[in-house]
């Protein structure tokens, strides 16, 4: 089977686009479940044998959230293999989890979210790199891997949009407002020059000059949810999380949202109308008096 994996990894990974981390992801998921079938042929694998593997998740207390992608994965796999007439049946063709329950993304209020963007007060570069970076995060709903890989040149400040690459290697354009590009060209004009030596690409940089990483990012925004007084557990999915709900709040078209966000489903998207909808059921329990 090992030989198998090596090819359905190459296959993603250049013939579909799958990211790094996705294709890491994968290959995890297919080591674990190769040791589990003891390396068996992937011809010789059975029905059975995939459910056996889930059941052994279960017993290893994985959620039926990361049960349900590492099926996803093996169905990938195994459906790779088919259309490759490789295998004969597919063992995974009528295998389902149980429906878990669908769990609403955190999003921040809009006053808790100025509040958080609002925190860098201090005039250094790292600050000004900071109040950038926080506004175009919740001016885009980027995602940080998205927002880690932007360039100088991804700005275009003319027509006020941001061109990002996302998941595949699909590229997308976001406008962005006013406000986020003057602070983003007040880090570009003030901050940026002070870095001694520096990536001549990117556009938010390290201390030490080099291209900002996700984790980099997730230290900035770990930094002001603690200055800004925001309570409750705020990660840098929060503001894409809050970017989507607070427009569709407002009267965005779910298509608009899904096409800024970069979703390839709308079904994905929709989920931001839930929590719209809780929200506006926890303001009408708090004001109404019959409530």
């Amino acid at each position: 089977m090992k030989e198998q994996v090596k090819d359905f990894l190459e296959f993603i990974k250049i013939e579909r686009g799958y990211s790094e981390n996705t294709v890491r992801s994968y290959q995890r998921d297919l080591d674990n479940f190769m040791k589990f079938a003891k390396g068996k042929d992937a011809g010789k694998v059975d029905r059975q044998t995939i459910k056996d593997h889930l059941e052994h998740l279960y017993e290893a207390g994985f959620s039926v959230a990361s049960t349900e992608r590492k099926l996803a994965c093996l169905k990938s796999f195994f459906h790779y293999l088919l259309r490759e007439d490789r295998i004969k049946v597919d063992p995974t063709s009528d295998i389902k989890l149980p429906k878990k329950a669908k769990r609403l993304p955190k999003a921040l209020s809009i006053s808790e979210t100025i509040k958080l963007i609002s925190a860098p007060r201090e005039k250094n570069y790292l600050a000004l790199r900071d109040a950038a970076l926080l506004e175009l995060l919740y001016a885009s709903g980027m995602r940080v891997s998205e927002a880690a890989g932007l360039n100088v040149a991804d700005i275009n400040f003319s027509v006020s949009f941001v061109k990002c690459l996302g998941k595949g290697s699909k590229e997308r354009i976001v406008p962005l407002n006013k406000v986020t590009l003057k602070a983003i060209q007040e880090y570009l004009d003030k901050a940026r020059p002070q870095y001694p030596q520096k990536d001549k690409e990117a556009l938010f940089l390290d201390k030490n000059g080099k291209r900002l990483t996700r984790q980099g990012i997730w230290l900035v925004i770990k930094k002001y949810v603690k200055l800004s007084g925001v309570k409750g557990k705020t990660s840098p999915h929060t503001l894409r999380h809050s970017f989507a709900t607070h427009l569709l709040e407002k009267g965005a078209d779910l298509r608009s949202v899904q096409e800024m966000l970069g979703h390839a489903d709308i079904a994905t998207t929709q989920i931001y109308t839930s929590v719209s909808r809780e929200r506006l059921k926890r303001m009408y329990k708090k004001a109404h008096p019959r409530a």
